[in-house]
């Protein structure tokens, strides 16, 4: 649900930005009253773990469709809405940075819809209300699950205005959203599924971390060092190798545009800021798509040894995919984690 830049204005993209950077001073402001070094060492593994997993598209049945983990959720539940909204921001602002994954102008809309929704509307009025005080593994799996189904509709509805309100890309509100909420609710059951079993697993090892989550304490006595290493190992398989096994389907934004418009892309302005931000974007994303760059012949078109295309091999074992969730994971960790360590270090000057 990585918003590009031919769907956003430059008004909207500003106001968007704007609302995340005021969101995110916020965080910054309350993180430093929980912060400590265990909350920095699981912010940073969080964060390549969420990247590592955005890179997995999983195929939805009957669609022709594929969707991705958004992980919002996730990290509120274990690390509290404040970090986890900074946590998301920094995986979000890697990908389109250095992967070209959602466009610059985009990502103040992109950090809203997949960090805002779960941490601040469906974290506190959903997952809180149904765990409690005495959490239990049926209490943490509801929970979970209506959580992530309810955030991810809030940002797919958050794409749909944003896109009709910069009233480029000429997308009809009614049509527009009748695709995208019912393919974001089938992608949404999956990442439910998803985020309550990666919960109810660490609720198993180390309950505390979600108590001290739920309470918005420094995670000061909880061992964290089993979790961290053993979050980072998954992120360390799922970049390098199982992302060879994503889907090829177009996504559900993507799948829902050409619904509309018969294609899964659009044509941006080629001028003003978005021109602009396209030739940064070109500049700065060194693995885009998650691959090595293509060598280009004047015309703009890739060159290839061979006139006919090679069909697709599924799983797609590729060099450039493995290095760029090997380079990505390893960004965000230290992005995140730098975040952390220097919130802490503001809290122990004070």
């Amino acid at each position: 649900m990585h918003m590009a830049d031919a769907l956003i204005s430059p008004a909207v993209g500003g106001t968007l930005w704007a609302a995340t950077a005021g969101t995110m001073a916020y965080c910054c402001r309350k993180v430093k009253l929980e912060m400590d070094d265990r909350k920095v060492a699981l912010m940073g593994v969080l964060g390549a773990f969420i990247f590592s997993a955005q890179m997995i598209n999983f195929t939805i049945p009957a669609t022709g469709s594929s969707g991705h983990l958004g992980g919002g959720m996730i990290l509120a539940i274990l690390l509290g809405p404040y970090a986890a909204f900074l946590v998301m921001a920094s995986v979000l602002t890697v990908q389109a940075l250095f992967f070209a994954d959602g466009g610059l102008l985009a990502l103040g809309c992109n950090i809203f819809n997949l960090a805002f929704f779960p941490c601040f509307i469906a974290y506190p009025f959903i997952y809180k209300k149904i765990v409690g005080k005495i959490p239990t593994e049926k209490r943490i799996f509801i929970a979970s699950m209506l959580a992530a189904v309810v955030g991810l509709q809030l940002g797919a509805l958050g794409v749909v205005i944003e896109t009709v309100a910069s009233g480029i890309s000429e997308l009809p509100f009614t049509t527009f959203l009748l695709l995208m909420q019912p393919i974001h609710l089938a992608i949404g059951i999956v990442e439910g599924l998803v985020t309550a079993a990666v919960v109810i697993f660490i609720w198993k090892a180390r309950p505390d971390i979600l108590r001290y989550s739920l309470e918005a304490k420094p995670l000061k006595g909880v061992m964290v060092r089993n979790v961290a290493l053993g979050l980072l190992a998954v992120a360390l398989v799922t970049g390098t190798a199982l992302s060879w096994f994503a889907s090829s389907r177009l996504d559900g934004l993507e799948w829902s545009i050409e619904g509309v418009t018969g294609s899964g892309e659009l044509q941006e302005p080629d001028h003003g800021i978005h021109e602009s931000l396209a030739a940064i974007q070109e500049k700065s994303a060194f693995l885009p798509d998650y691959g090595f760059k293509t060598n280009e012949n004047e015309h703009g078109t890739a060159e290839s040894e061979s006139v006919t295309e090679a069909p697709a091999q599924w799983p797609a074992v590729d060099a450039g995919t493995s290095t760029a969730g090997l380079v990505g994971g390893l960004l965000t960790l230290l992005t995140a984690g730098c975040i952390g360590l220097l919130l802490r270090r503001k809290k122990t000057t004070v």
